[in-house]
């Protein structure tokens, strides 16, 4: 198995590792015969910087790691975190005060943040470079791609798709007068299958940045930020199971874990995003930092 960036002529796999049938990690050898080290996620992060890096030879501007509305990727951190500060006020207000029409517009208005950031996320992947070292010519911007063999493609499909669920979920949570059957019919079961999808989705991610499925040895920026996001996604799963209302008493199993696995929920998701940031601000002084492969690659 081989990732799926092309090399550079004269540079050779040495060899390739990660979960399963995924590829996360190469080994390359450069003509010089020095061995460096690809991944997946560096890769992905980088692209957008190395892109820019192409078109203009000016690197010297300093930017704010907290203030950068010109990029791509401060944006999907705004997105995720505005979404994921809904779903934390919301959770807290739900656990402290009766039903409120407010609380419900707020989950709702959070998911379409949550949608909106997915969605960068998701393109982010499908747009990462396909090959290493300066292009030429310029790539055209695509909206989607069919690659079910990348891990991170893979993850952010399936987090779109569980925020898409959650929009379905807490648009339908705005009605008030639906029965128990409707309401675990249409509130409950989006919550859960969005939950699962946003829990398959963070394992993927984090066996992305760990190479397996499970490691806590990788304690990097991007290993604090899966590791939340998965901390969040479990979170969010105990709250849609302690939600669903018994048919006896028209009641949810657990209100109180449900509102507090949302908050606790939105909390670490809320910390992932913000991380991002500094995360986006690190790999982007890397790949200006030179635009031959060599440069994107790190130490074997």
């Amino acid at each position: 198995m081989s990732g799926y960036v092309e090399l550079p002529e004269g540079w050779t796999r040495v060899s390739s590792s990660g979960p399963g049938p995924f590829v996360t990690s190469e080994i390359v050898r450069a003509p010089d015969g020095t061995e460096l080290r690809w991944e997946s996620r560096r890769h992905r992060k980088q692209s957008p910087a190395r892109r820019r890096a192409a078109r203009t030879a000016d690197h010297s501007r300093k930017e704010s790691v907290w203030w950068r509305p010109h990029r791509r990727d401060w944006w999907m951190a705004v997105l995720f975190a505005i979404g994921a500060l809904c779903f934390t006020a919301g959770g807290i207000a739900s656990q402290w005060a009766a039903s409120r029409p407010w609380i419900g517009a707020t989950f709702f208005v959070g998911s379409l943040f949550f949608t909106s950031a997915a969605y960068l996320q998701y393109a982010e992947a499908v747009n990462a470079e396909r090959g290493l070292g300066p292009r030429t010519n310029r790539v055209r911007w695509r909206p989607a791609s069919w690659e079910p063999r990348r891990i991170d493609w893979l993850a952010t499909l399936v987090q779109l798709i569980g925020t898409l669920l959650f929009n379905i979920s807490t648009f339908a949570a705005l009605h008030h007068n639906l029965t128990t059957k409707q309401t675990n019919a249409r509130v409950w079961a989006p919550d859960v299958f969005g939950s699962i999808a946003f829990l398959i989705s963070s394992e993927l991610a984090f066996a992305e940045v760990c190479h397996r499925w499970i490691s806590f040895r990788n304690r990097t920026l991007g290993w604090k930020i899966v590791a939340l996001n998965l901390l969040g996604s479990i979170a969010f799963g105990a709250s849609a199971i302690a939600s669903l209302v018994e048919p006896s008493s028209g009641e949810p199993v657990s209100a109180r874990i449900a509102n507090a696995g949302t908050s606790v929920g939105g909390l670490c998701f809320l910390i992932g995003a913000l991380l991002l940031m500094p995360e986006a601000a690190n790999e982007q002084r890397a790949a200006e930092a030179g635009a031959p492969a060599d440069k994107q690659l790190a130490p074997a």
